[in-house]
């Protein structure tokens, strides 16, 4: 971790140095800017990665429609972090030297928030993840970092009281992938398990379709596997679980947010996930979610997955902090912290001294093609 951060401070440093040459080769996006305009950022994984993209635009859009804020628009800058490693350092500093943003959301992996956490840790602009759970994101106890969605640690949580405290199983299995915010969920998941006196469960790192399907299905008979947990992106769930639904008839199956949402411009895949006990972003069982679902269907075409969603709350809650407390770096910080939104499409949003989401997400299960919330017990 420590030379990680050496490294990614090195390139943020590079770029300083290299200073415009780098910054006018990264600003080519179809935004338009002003003088007079309010300037958020999102930084996203690649120019096909529009979910979030659309997400935050549809909260522009509506409080630029509500008077924005005195008059001065809110604009959404727009950059990928697709390319040679660092980029995402890059269009970062392209954001706050630039275009001069007041914040900067990311719908990244964890991987590269890193990059742009280091960013704004040295320019001291808010930086809001909404999309990596990588908790330690927040180790660096930075003011202006913010998550709002659930981390890693708090989707454990969920799901081991729904199968372990709830269901009673005891033989459990994860399935993950080599992927950096695959890794890092399923380490949480037993490191969480660990802390509450709970065996570790058995471990299954998928690669393959051609090389691991029948190494999972034997792994599943020889331990006697009850029930599965999947931690990985929906390629990862169109795999392997017609397999295992195909082969085990009554095979419990629990999934994280990520395994719903790939970030592209399409209805997320309800029919693979038919049965599937999956962690909740919420927005599905709000009246301000079911709003929210059918303005992004009318205007974009598509259901709107976990990353849309939380790109919008993430953008609202930007919003709310300068409409209360100004477009000023340091109050958007101020606010952001002491902020307690109770009209969230994905729920309630107040975040801890870390940054964090505050609260234990809640589940859903896929019936009939839809989602069905889990009630919790009393």
């Amino acid at each position: 971790m420590i030379q990680f951060r050496l490294l990614s401070l090195a390139g943020f440093l590079v770029v300083i140095l290299t200073g415009s040459v780098i910054i006018e080769a990264q600003t080519s996006n179809d935004s338009v800017t002003s003088s007079s305009s309010i300037n958020i950022g999102l930084v996203i994984p690649d120019p096909d990665a529009k979910a979030a993209r659309h997400g935050a635009e549809l909260a522009i859009r509506e409080a630029n429609m509500e008077g924005a804020y005195g008059g001065s628009p809110f604009n959404l800058i727009v950059h990928s972090s697709e390319g040679p490693w660092g980029t995402g350092s890059k269009v970062s500093v392209s954001m706050v030297f630039d275009d001069d943003v007041v914040a900067i959301m990311g719908s990244l992996d964890g991987r590269n928030a890193h990059l742009v956490e280091q960013v704004a840790t040295k320019t001291r602009v808010v930086f809001l993840s909404a999309w990596s759970t990588d908790m330690s994101l927040s180790y660096a106890f930075v003011p202006w970092y913010f998550r709002c969605l659930p981390d890693d640690d708090q989707q454990a949580m969920a799901l081991i009281q729904e199968i372990y405290k709830k269901r009673k199983i005891t033989s459990v299995a994860i399935i993950g992938t080599e992927e950096y915010d695959s890794r890092i969920a399923v380490n949480s998941f037993i490191k969480t398990a660990d802390s509450m006196k709970i065996s570790a469960p058995r471990q299954i790192i998928y690669r393959s379709f051609a090389d691991d399907s029948q190494k999972v299905l034997e792994e599943i008979d020889q331990y006697d596997v009850e029930a599965i947990i999947l931690f990985g992106k929906p390629s990862l769930a169109s795999e392997i679980i017609p397999l295992i639904k195909r082969q085990y008839k009554n095979l419990s199956i629990f999934g994280s947010i990520s395994l719903m949402d790939d970030q592209k411009a399409s209805d997320p895949r309800w029919s693979t996930l038919e049965g599937i006990i999956l962690v909740s972003s919420g927005y599905w069982f709000t009246q301000q979610g079911i709003a929210f679902q059918e303005a992004f269907q009318d205007t974009y075409g598509y259901q709107p997955g976990p990353a849309a969603a939380y790109a919008y709350d993430g953008t609202s809650l930007i919003i709310e902090a300068i409409n209360k407390y100004g477009p000023d770096r340091n109050k958007i910080i101020d606010g952001l912290a002491e902020m307690n939104y109770k009209t969230g499409i994905t729920g309630e949003i107040r975040f801890d001294k870390y940054g964090n989401r505050v609260g234990i997400p809640g589940l859903m299960t896929i019936k009939n093609g839809k989602p069905l919330l889990i009630i919790a017990d009393e």
